[in-house]
């Protein structure tokens, strides 16, 4: 809110006051004295500055509104500060249930309600009107304590979408960027690391070709291996899939890297920790690898220690490489890209941590990464034990302050008998009511009976209380209760929403449910009213009371469904915008991405991939000279795409549709929204599919996954018999009729079915017979579908 709203409020309380008094005694005469006057002023001056700073001290402000008002109350006549009492520490605690937590707004609640009854009883004694305006008072206050909390969830709920949408628009724009950046670093990783094995194999076993000839063909057999190896890995960089079976841990992936340096005759010793997996220890990893061919590549035969620890505190990655042997030949020297520098300290920026590299003091080299722990830093509590009993230390001597001139100045002699007030029957009944509520979300149908059992028991109070003030006000606070209930009960039933009570998610509540709490409650509170105002006793006839009472619960009822409706309506559009926008960015960051996936991948079939089936090919001929010469060139190869591979792009109109190896890039842009999104793919799935099921499929997981929600997701992609099936859990929001449409439109074009099991579940089935030859549009390898032009165009 603006800052001139935040004044604007106080001086509009303090015109209010002025006109109730003394503007009401100057217009009968009573002009009040200069003291009062006086007294007035200075009541006003601090209440409307404190006020007008409530954002910022909202607790102090509303001690301060409370005290200025209390003392004033003393000395000036009934009146004169009943809209600063009243409105204005209404106000201060509607502030402070926004701005601070639920704890602290519920004890100031009580605290000031205790507070102020004992100062009304120390004033006024115990004739007070039954006590009915200190119910009033407490009531108004839990009113605005409770809208301050609802206005404070609702403010962080728009937070979180437009949160939400702000990551989703920034991994828009960042996701192809991402993606080439993921895949410029693992060609060089993967390329480099293995192919520079092979030249530095094939380049030892040349130069001892005399003395050992049997490396030679020991080198040949490594050659032909690591191809295949490098074709296979390249598979996997261009068109990642989701997991298929369980990779090895952590700790055995980098055994298993420091074993095949072993084998390259590099003297490796390692130290290293069971780590989680995750994106920890890829970097470690990645690290680890680029550090060893480093080595490999400038200092052949060096001792090199590899040590990871892993603790609470830190992840810390230490590859330490002494100076290479007198003699030894760096046959892979001049091989590198110049980007394995720039590589180690992305992966550590990523991972969140910081990495250093540089020669040691014995001539050797020495990489440092230092990266997050077992634990994050830990989330600050809103406040701690002893602030929490600070402040219920200094609520309870609040509460305590009115009772010292009694107990101290003064005895007061409190009358004796057996009669109960109608307030203590009505601050029963209040409480009572405001449990309800507070169930009312949660079992919506159980509060609404609560309160319509303990609407009656308001004229009960009245007759047993000997109540005289007006009669219409108690039972105008039992319908204040249950208007809030129904109209509460009304956003949620406007539109289908996750599971309420006994109803599933995503379904509308019976009609005979929707009609039965209004009517009920129209028909309980106009009979409450009736019965009060006739043991009150009226001259007017019982028809004409009836007739009132049920006019006006009916107008309270139909406003509350109204207004609830409208609310339930409102929040439905700005949901469906919200899910829009993200579904749209979604959809859009993929496609970028992927087009960007391709292109690399169209650069890797003639570049890389050429050379490293040329490497396979001379290798298993047994010319070693030729092989060695192809993996150089294969290297170089690398070099001129990673060079190239930030020039140029596809267009809008040549973007290829994304097929079940998008759903890596699917999930990681729902992720980004912070949504916990799965994706599994069973080993029955093949990896070649027809174009229309591999399309129709993708299209269904993206309706799915980008239809909203705030559930964890799980989508499991399998096969059945002759059919694709596709099961998503935690996507309750799959039971709309317009998501129902669109994906069984999509599965009626195949001849598919569409099944939803338990709330929040559903299933996809996709024959694969009968619609086309498998793989078509396909490459081999990796398994990477690019459908063509005419396909692109049959989806769209």
């Amino acid at each position: 809110m603006k800052r001139t709203d935040d004044r604007l409020l106080p001086v509009l309380l303090i015109c209010a006051q002025a006109v109730v008094w003394p503007g009401a005694g100057l217009v009968r005469g009573a002009v009040p004295s200069a003291s009062a006057l006086l007294v007035a002023a200075l009541v006003a001056g601090p209440v409307a500055a404190a006020l007008a700073l409530r954002r910022t001290r909202p607790v102090a402000a509303l001690v301060l509104v409370a005290a200025a008002c209390a003392l004033g109350a003393g000395p000036l006549p009934a009146g004169a500060v009943a809209v600063l009492g009243t409105a204005g520490v209404a106000l201060a605690l509607f502030t402070v249930a926004v701005e601070r937590d639920a704890f602290t707004a519920v004890l100031c609640v009580v605290t000031l309600a205790v507070w102020q009854s004992w100062h009304g009883l120390g004033l006024h004694g115990l004739s007070d009107r039954n006590g009915l305006d200190l119910v009033l008072t407490a009531l108004l206050y839990v009113v605005a304590c409770g809208l301050g909390l609802l206005a404070r969830r609702n403010r962080r709920a728009r937070r979180a979408a437009e949160q939400a949408l702000n990551r989703a628009e920034t991994e828009r724009h960042r996701l192809p960027a991402a993606e080439r950046r993921r895949m410029e670093r693992e060609l060089h990783d993967v390329s480099a690391h293995h192919l520079t094995a092979v030249v530095v194999t094939a380049g030892a076993a040349l130069g001892l070709r005399d003395r050992r000839p049997e490396l030679a063909d020991e080198a040949l057999e490594f050659a032909a291996e690591t191809g295949r190896e490098v074709t296979r890995a390249l598979g996997a960089v261009r068109s990642p899939a989701p997991s298929r079976e369980e990779l090895p841990s952590p700790e055995e992936r980098l055994l298993d890297l420091v074993a095949g340096f072993r084998r390259l005759d590099q003297r490796v010793d390692c130290e290293i920790d069971p780590l989680p997996d995750g994106a920890l220890a890829d970097a470690v990893h990645g690290i680890v690898r680029e550090a060893l061919t480093n080595v490999a590549r400038h200092a052949p035969g060096a001792h090199t220690e590899v040590r990871c620890r892993y603790d609470d505190a830190r992840t810390e990655v230490v590859v330490t490489s002494a100076a290479p042997p007198a003699g030894s030949p760096a046959h892979g020297a001049g091989l590198g890209s110049g980007r394995g520098q720039g590589f180690l300290r992305s992966r550590a920026r990523e991972a969140g941590g910081t990495l250093t590299s540089g020669p040691t003091a014995d001539g050797g080299w020495e990489v440092r990464a230092v990266l997050p722990g077992r634990t994050a830093a830990p989330v600050e509590r809103s406040a701690s034990r002893r602030y929490r009993l600070a402040q219920v230390t200094a609520a309870a001597g609040l509460c305590l302050q009115p009772l010292l001139p009694v107990l101290v100045v003064r005895a007061q002699t409190v009358p004796g008998g057996a009669q109960v007030s109608a307030g203590v029957f009505f601050a029963l009944l209040a409480a009572a009511q405001a449990v309800a509520l507070l169930w009312s979300r949660r079992a919506p149908r159980a509060a609404l009976a609560a309160l319509l059992v303990l609407a009656p028991l308001w004229p009960v109070a009245m007759a047993a209380g000997d109540y005289t003030g007006p009669v219409v006000l108690p039972p105008a606070l039992s319908m204040l209760a249950t208007c809030a209930a129904l109209a509460a009960d009304a956003a949620r039933t406007t539109a289908p929403s996750p599971a309420v009570g006994p109803f599933p998610a995503g379904a509308r509540r019976p009609r005979l449910v929707l009609r039965a709490g209004p009517v009920a409650a129209v028909a309980v509170h106009a009979g409450a009213a009736v019965a009060a105002v006739l043991e009150r006793g009226t001259t007017l006839p019982g028809w004409a009371v009836v007739g009132w009472a049920l006019a006006g619960t009916s107008a309270a009822v139909g406003a509350a469904r109204g207004g609830g409706a409208l609310r339930g309506r409102r929040d439905r559009a700005a949901r469906n915008v919200r899910e829009e926008r993200l579904a749209a960015w979604t959809g859009e960051a993929v496609r970028d991405a992927w087009a960007e996936r391709r292109r690399i991948a169209a650069g890797l079939e003639t570049t890389v991939l050429a050379r490293t089936a040329d490497v396979v090919a001379e290798a298993e001929a047994g010319r070693l000279e030729a092989t060695a010469e192809r993996a150089r060139e294969a290297l170089a190869a690398m070099r001129a795409l990673l060079d190239t591979v930030r020039e140029g792009g596809t267009g809008p109109g040549l973007r290829p549709q994304p097929t079940l190896q998008a759903l890596d890039l699917l999930a990681h842009q729902c992720r980004a929204t912070g949504r916990d999104v799965e994706v599994r793919l069973t080993d029955r799935v093949p990896e070649r599919l027809p174009t229309e099921v591999d399309l129709a499929a993708y299209r269904a997981a993206e309706t799915v996954l980008t239809t909203g929600g705030e559930e964890p997701a799980v989508l499991e992609v399998d096969t059945d018999g002759d059919a694709l099936t596709l099961t998503a859990t935690g996507v309750p929001r799959t039971d709309r009729p317009a998501v129902r449409e669109r994906l069984a439109a999509r599965v009626a074009a195949l001849g598919g079915t569409l099944a939803t099991g338990p709330p929040g579940t559903i299933r996809l089935r996709l024959p694969l017979a009968g619609n086309g030859p498998a793989g078509n549009g396909s490459l081999a390898g990796g398994g990477m579908r690019v459908p063509e032009q005419d396909d692109e165009e049959r989806e769209r």
